[in-house]
């Protein structure tokens, strides 16, 4: 697999201590593709804007996801309609979106809606599945993109989360590879908390992620079975990275290291089926 050819991008959650525009300049000064940037629209600003696109342009760096949409009941958040304005103003490909709204027929209405502001501005909208969503597997995402009005919404798979819904390699065959913008990228031990205890789940999700190679999650089946070359967001949420490197490009820098290393060759079990 050549390198130069897969995009890998820096997920926005491996720096939840910085702002977007430290994320831009440290995925820069560690050799990244491409950043995930966290949207608030509550305190994001046209100088905001301004501050990462000159970070990115200097970087000749690519965004391929904002985050977060998280629709909830009732009707669509506006601050959701704004944060893909900002994103289509950061020229990014991707704006992630989970739901916590029970009713399926509200959600692919405010789905729907969010595609169709997006539409034209050069942004995909990816919905996620966890287990402490709403949207609990893959069998739920897909019955819900299924609705023709969902049609050029993206899946979005994460490792960890497709593991612990109990998602297996070979059940992505059920995915139609249009269906796939990208992926994320990280490693855990092969068992997690109890599927009932959401609190365990979203610890884990959120503090005890691990670099690629240091779990037993099965990446190079999940590889294998997504569409070749599809672009990850390298999605390291750690409390132990976070202390290790304090430092927002240091960080940065061993995540991607540890990542290219397991891609290519490192240890060659991805290498080797990709």
């Amino acid at each position: 697999m050549d390198k130069q050819t897969r995009i890998l991008s820096l997920a926005s959650g491996v720096l939840p201590d910085f702002g977007p525009e430290q994320t831009a300049s440290a995925a820069a000064r560690a050799g990244w593709h491409a950043t995930g940037i966290w949207v608030e629209p509550a305190t994001w600003t046209a100088a905001t804007t301004r501050a990462v696109r000159d970070r990115l342009s200097d970087a000749g760096l690519s965004v391929l996801d904002v985050e977060v949409v998280w629709i909830r009941p009732g009707a669509l958040d506006p601050a959701h309609l704004r944060i893909l304005d900002i994103g289509a103003e950061l020229a990014a490909s991707n704006v992630l979106a989970v739901s916590s709204d029970p009713d399926m027929h509200a959600t692919a209405g405010k789905l729907s809606a969010l595609a169709d502001h997006a539409r034209g501005t050069g942004l995909r909208v990816a919905l996620e599945f966890a287990a402490f969503t709403e949207i609990q597997g893959l069998g739920d995402a897909l019955a819900l993109l299924d609705r023709p009005e969902l049609d050029d919404v993206s899946l979005l798979v994460d490792p960890l989360h497709f593991a612990r819904t109990g998602g297996r390699p070979a059940d992505l065959a059920r995915v139609a590879p249009g269906r796939l913008a990208y992926a994320q990228f990280c490693d855990a031990p092969a068992d997690g908390p109890h599927p009932d205890d959401k609190d365990a789940i979203i610890h884990e999700a959120v503090d005890l992620r691990l670099l690629p190679g240091d779990g037993q999650l099965p990446l190079a089946e999940l590889l294998s079975a997504l569409p070749a070359m599809l672009p990850l967001s390298v999605e390291l949420r750690s409390k132990a990275l976070r202390e290790a490197y304090p430092d927002a490009a240091e960080r940065a820098r061993a995540v991607r290291v540890a990542t290219e290393a397991m891609l290519y060759g490192g240890n060659g079990r991805v290498a080797a089926t990709s």
